[in-house]
């Protein structure tokens, strides 16, 4: 009896500690479990989670979701861009695309790195353009970023 007690308490205080993460993208449901710990790339800068935190809604822009599992494992991912839910004990992630390390291809991120740096270097180039390559390059060097943390 009272080891069950304990381990209904123990149960209890992991819950306390923890929150429930919901990361999903247009085509599917990338990961939904308990998390310590959530940082995600906001329009503004990175913003850091944890349970109890305060309810908000915030734009992301590209760049990495970093979690950290109750085993204390660090999990990272890419996103395009999305938006992030937050309340006390839930986060909800909404991405167009999101990709775990081990699915980015580290040649083809370069090759866009280096194709929007070679677009953003010459003159005489579009507003809408220009536009595009600093997109395009903010996607490259994010993806990069994650892809670089798997090694």
């Amino acid at each position: 009896m009272a080891d069950n007690l304990n381990q209904h308490i123990d149960q209890v205080r992991d819950l306390k500690s923890t929150l429930q993460l919901d990361i999903v993208s247009a085509e599917r449901s990338i990961f939904s479990g308990r998390a310590k710990m959530v940082i995600v790339t906001g329009k503004d800068g990175e913003i850091g989670i944890l349970p109890g935190h305060t309810q908000l809604l915030a734009s992301l822009k590209p760049g990495q979701i970093r979690y950290v599992t109750p085993e204390g494992k660090e999990e990272f991912l890419y996103v395009s861009g999305g938006f992030v839910e937050v309340q006390p004990e839930v986060v909800t992630v909404l991405a167009d695309t999101i990709l775990r390390a081990v699915e980015i291809d580290e040649e083809r991120a370069v090759e866009a790195k280096e194709k929007a740096e070679k677009i953003l270097a010459s003159k005489g180039h579009k507003v809408d353009e220009y536009t595009a390559a600093l997109i395009e390059l903010s996607k490259a060097l994010a993806q990069l970023r994650v892809a670089r943390r798997r090694k």
